[in-house]
């Protein structure tokens, strides 16, 4: 992190990104850097991929970030770019390649283990797997600068870490996320206001795809895995945008009897985003990576390409094997 902070005093253009479909974890980091930067003067760009969900509009985006895929216009140089909540480039995909031709350098941000079969991050960039969110990193870095909180960074960051530890109930054992919520708090931010956004406000349309969705559940090893497909004609029916399922695996691992849930969110015909989740008897991490995906010990996904009965056929093959190996450890 001195480093990196170093790295960061010295430059004067600066680039800020996350992975493709952003969450609250990631584009709440790079906005509270975004205000802490700018602060103290320096040029920054903020350019994702693309388009931010409209769940995330109460923290007005549109007005800070370019998006790659609607023709953003990035700078032909930068000092260094700094990508978050992700430490693997092919989740930055058309935005990398030009990242990597206009950045004298790159660091990636993030609390995600490195994969065993994937890309490797360069060796400046800062991964600290006991973060519970990359919003407590961004934190971290903007304390390093010697950059004080006002109320926009504030909100930016109390947002990033109440997404990713899900209103505080996954924190690494650490008391990091509440020191950090209490000292966001002191700057007058609303966190009413945040949770409402990121948790509720949910339209009649949710409420209807989430009765059909929940309705298509399927059990197996004897209900210790539910597994769900949501098809792309009725999120569109029900005038949803594909994030607006994300909390659809946090609904069924509420089931007692569950210890992973599998979810397929069909994105395109024979494209779907895959969602791994587990109680923590069973490892999903490498079930991801093993589909060409990453994530945390026990909540991971992918992006699958090909027919539906293989895919789910394979990764039912893949759990199956975790399940039986926790049956036989007994844990």
């Amino acid at each position: 992190m001195d480093s990196l902070a170093h790295k960061i005093k010295s430059a004067q253009s600066i680039c800020l990104t996350t992975h493709r479909q952003c969450d609250g974890d990631g584009l709440g980091a790079e906005l509270a850097l975004m205000y802490a930067l700018k602060k103290i003067g320096k040029d920054v760009d903020v350019v994702n991929v693309d388009s931010t969900p409209r769940k995330y509009q109460f923290l007005h985006p549109d007005k800070h970030i370019q998006y790659f895929e609607s023709g953003a216009t990035l700078k032909e140089s930068y000092d260094i770019s700094i990508i978050f909540d992700t430490n693997d480039e092919r989740l930055l995909y058309p935005l990398w390649p030009e990242l990597l031709k206009r950045s004298k350098s790159i660091v990636f941000l993030d609390h995600h283990p490195i994969l065993e079969q994937g890309p490797t991050p360069s060796k400046e960039s800062f991964i600290d797997v006991r973060a519970a969110s990359t919003g407590e990193l961004a934190h971290r870095l903007i304390k390093k600068l010697k950059i004080s909180l006002d109320r926009d960074i504030a909100r930016a960051i109390y947002t990033s870490v109440t997404f990713d530890t899900q209103l505080y109930r996954f924190i690494r054992n650490s008391p990091a996320s509440h020191l950090i919520a209490a000292e966001c708090l002191d700057q007058g931010i609303d966190p009413e206001e945040i949770h409402r956004n990121l948790f509720g406000n949910q339209t009649v349309q949710k409420i209807a795809f989430l009765s059909l969705a929940l309705s298509q559940i399927e059990y197996h090893c004897s209900g210790r895995v539910a597994l769900l497909k949501l098809r792309a004609e009725d999120l569109l029916r029900h005038q949803l945008e594909p994030d607006e399922s994300r909390d659809v695996i946090d609904l069924l691992m509420t089931i007692e009897s569950l210890d992973a849930a599998i979810l397929f969110r069909e994105d395109s015909p024979n494209q779907y985003k895959l969602s791994l989740r587990s109680k923590g008897a069973i490892e999903v991490s490498s079930v991801a990576e093993a589909l060409g995906g990453g994530g945390h010990v026990h909540a991971a996904g992918a992006t699958v390409i090909g027919q539906f009965s293989e895919l789910r056929a394979k990764t039912l093959e893949l759990i199956s094997k975790k399940v039986e190996f926790s049956r036989k450890t007994g844990t």
